[in-house]
């Protein structure tokens, strides 16, 4: 039997992550109460018709999520295997589906939603430890959180607890507040003062090629990438699961939209991580871009 214990922050999207998992072939049990996690393991491995079970745990069973270690302690002594799943989130986008919701956090007891955000980090932090797998659902759309579950529980793929955003941006619209390494590229030629072109973007066929003519595009993309590749396990290693990458150009529709694109292609070809890429800006500016 397989067994997944899924688990997060409250407003990281367990129950609709759990969903998803059900249309994976799993048996699902949601907001199961702590002490029961056992019992139902234990069932579930006797009936021959489970053969893959997910049940979902969290903050909503009470104060007493800390007992969830102990009770997968003695899961594994007794020989029971399981996987866990985290679901991780920045606080910000948690009171953000908090106040689009209208729901009251679990354990914000007529407080704000960051001081019941608070108390839920420090109860679940152990339990996040112990995590086979971290998915940071903050910047992730549904298909690509269903698309990273199926890489681990259908695909059966190697996975690192690791989501990597690719973000083209203008510099004149301002660096994302959330990018974690940042890489200016107008050094390389600008389309935009090639009449044809400048209605165009890095998305298309000739801004493509008028970038890739110069020599320093190959170089820069064939450096950045070693960087990357070489940053990632040392990320991973120190327990970070986001990780933003930045590339601008002037107005973020040409240069650094191209740049995205290759180094997204790149870091596809070979990965066992989340990878998405994004282009804030490619649509401001239209007339003018840049």
């Amino acid at each position: 039997m397989k067994c997944v214990i899924l688990t997060g922050m409250s407003g990281s999207g367990k129950s609709t992550a759990l969903k998803m998992i059900e249309d994976m072939g799993y048996f699902c049990v949601g907001n199961l109460p702590i002490s029961l996690v056992e019992s139902v393991v234990q069932l579930a491995e006797n009936d021959p018709e489970l053969d893959k079970v997910a049940i979902n745990v969290d903050v909503r069973s009470g104060q007493n999520i800390g007992d969830l270690n102990a009770i997968l302690d003695r899961l594994e002594e007794q020989g029971k295997s399981f996987e866990m799943l985290f679901l991780e989130c920045d606080d910000s986008v948690i009171i953000k589906r908090y106040k689009e919701t209208r729901r009251i956090h679990p354990l914000a007891e007529g407080k704000r939603v960051d001081k019941g955000i608070a108390m839920e980090r420090m109860l679940v932090e152990s339990i996040k430890r112990r995590a086979d797998y971290i998915v940071d659902t903050s910047q992730l759309l549904t298909r690509e959180l269903q698309a990273e579950l199926k890489k681990i529980f259908a695909s059966n793929q190697a996975y690192d607890n690791l989501y990597i955003t690719v973000l083209s941006f203008g510099f004149k619209y301002g660096i994302p507040t959330d990018a974690d390494l940042v890489f200016d590229v107008r050094f390389l030629p600008n389309p935009y003062y090639v009449e044809e072109l400048r209605p165009l973007t890095g998305l298309d066929l000739p801004i493509q090629e008028f970038v890739k003519t110069s020599p320093q595009y190959h170089i820069f993309l064939d450096k950045l990438e070693d960087m990357i590749r070489f940053l990632i396990p040392n990320y991973i290693s120190e327990g970070k699961n986001q990780l933003v990458i930045g590339i601008g150009c002037t107005g973020g529709k040409h240069r650094s939209v191209t740049l995205a694109e290759g180094l997204h292609g790149r870091l596809s070809a070979q990965s066992s991580y989340g990878l998405r890429i994004e282009h804030r800006d490619i649509e401001r500016d239209a007339h003018r871009g840049k």
